[in-house]
C-alpha cells in the first residue's frame, strides 16, 4: 500500500506540467480530499461522518522538514496525532492530546521497559510538535493499546487494531474544535488550498457542531510521510433505524462540491465520497437515484470500469458490509438527493440492485494494495480514507488496464 501512495506524489510531479489537451487524461494529485460517513449497526450504533485532507506533499500540508526528518530516522514510529477526541486513551478526559504511536515488537525487558521506551521516543519530539501547533502538552502516560474489535470488523486486522501499539500520550487544556481547525489549517494549509473550497468548505461548516472532532496525523511511509487534516462528526445510537441512506444529511450539506485545487486538469478521483456500513444481518442496497458504474475484479480488488462518468461503485462483502464509493467524474458538485440510496435486508419489501459487472481480467500485473504496519484502534477513520487514498492510484491503474 506505502508504494501506491507514494506512487500518487510521483505521478503529480509528472502530470504537472503538460498542455491543457494532455490534461483531459485522467490524472493523480498529491492532495486528496475524502468525505467519509460510517454507518456502524454492528458494534457501536453509532455514525460518523467525516471529511479528510491529506497530501503527502509538505508544500500542501505544511510539516517542517526537520520534524519530517526526525521521524522518518526513527523507524519504531508509526504515527504521530494530535486530537481533540474526547478520550484519547483510557485516563484521559476533557482534555486535547498528541500521541507518538510506536511498534513495540522487539522491545525486551517487559511492560515498564516498553513504557520508558515509547516516553523516551516522545520526548525527543514533544517540543517541536508543540512549537508547530503553538501548543504546550505535557506527559501523560504510555498507553499500550490490546484490543482490535473495529479493526477485524472492518476487516483491516493487522492494519489499525491495537495489538502491537504504544502510546506515548501527552495531555493540554482541550480547545473547542472549530477554533482549533481553524488555527491548524492555517498553520498546515497553504492560502491556495483554503481558498479553493470544496470539501474544506464543508468542514469547515462542520467544525460549528457540538459532537464534532479534529484529529491531525502524520504516518511515516517508505521514503515520505502522509499527512492528515480530519474533521469529524459523531452520531450517537442512530444507525441501527437507518434503511435509507443519504450521506449529505450526515455532512449536513445540500450540496458537495470538489476542490477548484483541481480546476486545472482532469483528476476524477482526488476527491471521493465513502459510505462505509457495518450490519449485523445480511444486507445489501435497493434503490440508488445516481448511476450505479460497472465495476470488475482486478487482483482481488473491486475496481470501477470508467472514472470519467459520475456514479457509485458497491462492493458488498458476504452481506455484512458495504463499502459504496462515488466518483464524481467530470463534474464538481453533487447533490443531496443524487446520493440517497436504500438498504434492502433479508426479509425486507426493498428488492436489492444488481450492480453491474464487467468481466474480470486474468492477466492483470497491477500489484494489490498491501497492509501497512500501521495498527492503532483510535484511527478507523484514518486508515478507511488511507485505503481510499491507495484505491485512487490503484483506480487509475485498473482504468488505464481495462480501457
Amino acid at each position: 500500500m506505502k508504494k501506491i501512495i507514494i506512487l500518487l506524489a510521483g505521478l503529480s510531479f509528472l502530470f504537472y506540467g503538460i498542455d491543457n489537451a494532455i490534461a483531459q487524461e485522467p490524472q493523480l494529485a498529491t492532495f486528496q480530499e475524502t468525505a467519509l460517513v460510517l454507518i456502524d449497526q454492528k458494534i457501536s450504533n453509532n455514525v460518523t461522518a467525516s471529511i479528510t485532507l491529506q497530501s503527502t506533499s509538505n508544500q500542501e500540508i505544511r510539516v517542517p522538514s526537520d520534524l519530517e526528518k526526525k521521524i522518518r530516522e526513527n523507524e519504531r514510529i508509526v504515527a504521530i496525532i494530535v486530537t481533540n477526541e474526547e478520550q484519547c486513551v483510557l485516563g484521559v478526559v476533557d482534555e486535547s492530546c498528541i500521541m507518538i504511536n510506536i511498534h513495540r515488537g522487539g522491545i525486551e525487558g517487559g511492560i515498564s521497559k516498553i513504557q520508558d521506551t515509547a516516553r523516551e521516543i516522545g520526548d525527543s519530539l514533544i517540543d517541536e510538535i508543540n512549537q508547530l501547533f503553538d501548543t504546550n502538552a505535557k506527559f501523560h502516560s504510555s498507553y499500550i493499546h490490546v484490543k482490535d474489535e473495529a479493526s477485524v470488523a472492518l476487516g483491516t486486522s493487522g492494519v489499525i487494531s491495537g495489538r502491537g501499539i504504544v502510546s506515548a500520550v501527552y495531555t493540554m487544556p482541550r480547545e473547542d474544535t472549530q477554533s482549533m481547525y481553524e488555527k491548524f489549517s492555517a498553520i498546515l494549509l497553504p492560502k491556495i488550498i483554503r481558498d479553493s473550497g470544496g470539501f474544506y468548505n464543508t468542514a469547515t461548516s462542520l467544525s460549528t457542531e457540538p459532537n464534532s472532532r479534529i484529529t491531525f496525523s502524520i504516518i511515516p511511509l517508505d521514503a515520505t510521510h502522509l499527512f492528515q487534516l480530519k474533521l469529524s462528526l459523531d452520531y450517537p445510537d442512530s444507525a441501527s433505524n437507518i434503511v435509507k441512506v443519504s450521506p449529505l444529511e450526515f455532512l449536513k450539506t445540500n450540496e458537495l462540491k470538489r476542490s477548484d485545487y483541481f480546476a486545472n486538469g482532469f483528476y476524477p478521483i482526488n476527491s471521493l465520497l465513502q459510505v462505509v456500513i457495518l450490519t449485523s444481518e445480511p444486507t445489501s442496497v435497493g434503490n440508488v437515484n445516481a448511476n450505479i458504474i460497472p465495476s470488475r475484479i482486478v487482483d482481488g480488488e473491486r475496481v470501477p470500469g470508467d472514472i470519467t462518468t459520475e456514479g457509485w461503485i458497491f462492493d458488498i462483502k458476504s452481506g455484512e458490509m458495504i463499502d459504496a464509493k462515488y466518483l464524481f467524474g467530470k463534474k464538481f458538485s453533487v447533490s443531496k438527493n443524487r446520493l440517497v440510496f436504500s438498504l434492502s435486508f433479508t426479509g425486507g419489501e426493498i428488492e436489492p440492485i444488481k450492480v453491474p459487472e464487467l468481466e474480470p481480467i486474468e492477466d492483470s500485473k497491477i500489484e494489490p494494495i498491501k497492509n501497512s504496519e500501521f495498527d492503532n484502534s483510535l484511527l478507523i477513520i484514518i486508515i478507511i480514507v488511507i485505503v481510499s487514498g491507495a484505491a485512487a492510484a490503484y483506480y487509475l491503474k485498473g482504468y488505464k488496464k481495462g480501457s
